[in-house]
């Protein structure tokens, strides 16, 4: 017996009816001021990235230095940033699908402390993994004897990264996991699958669009990362400077340069943005049923 699973925006399953579609309201005044205010909003934030693209001497490009620091700022930040994104993934998923699922004693708390980085300036961030992985930190004289060093490294970038980023996968995560209908799981343990399985079978393709859209976020998080980084990895070229580091050096050496690099950063990220805009928001197929083993 197969089990199909449906999202919210594809109906309903067999045993319910169909979810109602959605009405648009009058068009009151209401409607029109909220979209004027819609519009203005898009202005207001698209504006000074227009302006970027308008005052950019491209022309910099040329310059060999120029190019060469991007070219390396730019590289160690997608590399890091996709790294911490991975990590996001692999470690955030079974953490937000335990305390989604799950009800136990101090699950508020655990919840709040995972997401307690969110509310962080990411500096503070920065201070704190450097006091605990520092060479004189907590742990991290410790590790020192093993011949580990964590912090100024490109371990660092990553760590500081997964600090300020990973929390807003955790939460979307959970969010999406709380979602998944009570019905299809126990149709799943019903059918003979554990909860491995059910996890796998059901839950992850459910919500998968969700959390890819979390993996985005995280993920451009990581990318922008500033605070944290310098704190606790250092503005090192070659070796520690991000995009946003190299920005902030280039800035203080020639404005025209560092507008060049603000502009290559923004043309990743969009870019990255529209592309996973329109995977997600295609219609994605999730009625492939699960067998019993």
């Amino acid at each position: 017996m197969d089990i199909p699973l449906t999202t919210p925006e594809s109906g309903s399953d067999e045993s319910g009816p169909a979810a109602p579609a959605m009405r648009s309201e009058p068009r009151s005044r209401l409607f029109w001021v909220g979209l004027a205010l819609a519009v203005s909003f898009a202005g207001f934030l698209t504006l000074p990235l227009a302006a970027l693209y308008c005052y950019a001497p491209l022309r910099l490009l040329r310059i060999g230095r120029c190019c060469f620091v991007a070219g390396q700022a730019l590289g160690l930040s997608l590399s890091t940033s996709l790294f911490t994104t991975f990590l996001a993934f692999t470690v955030g998923t079974p953490v937000a699908y335990t305390i989604a699922r799950n009800r136990f004693p101090g699950r508020r708390v655990l919840e709040t402390l995972i997401e307690l980085p969110i509310t962080l300036p990411p500096i503070v961030a920065g201070v704190a993994l450097l006091l605990v992985f520092g060479r004189q930190g907590f742990l991290g004289r410790h590790l020192s004897v093993f011949g580990i060093q964590l912090s100024f490294t490109r371990a660092a970038v990553v760590l500081a990264q997964f600090a300020v980023a990973a929390p807003y996968y955790v939460r979307t995560a959970i969010g999406a996991f709380e979602t998944v209908p009570p019905h299809l799981l126990n149709a799943s343990r019903t059918l003979g699958a554990g909860p491995i399985g059910t996890f796998f079978r059901v839950s992850l393709p459910f919500c998968r669009r969700l959390l890819l859209a979390g993996l985005v976020l995280t993920w451009a998080r990581a990318m922008g990362e500033f605070g944290a980084t310098i704190m606790f990895a250092g503005n090192f070229p070659g070796r520690t400077q991000t995009m946003p580091l190299a920005i902030l050096t280039m800035m203080q050496q020639n404005l025209q340069a560092g507008i060049v690099l603000s502009v290559i950063m923004l043309t990743v990220c969009l870019g990255v943005f529209f592309i996973v805009r329109l995977l997600v928001g295609r219609r994605v197929d999730l009625t492939r049923p699960f067998e019993t083993r």
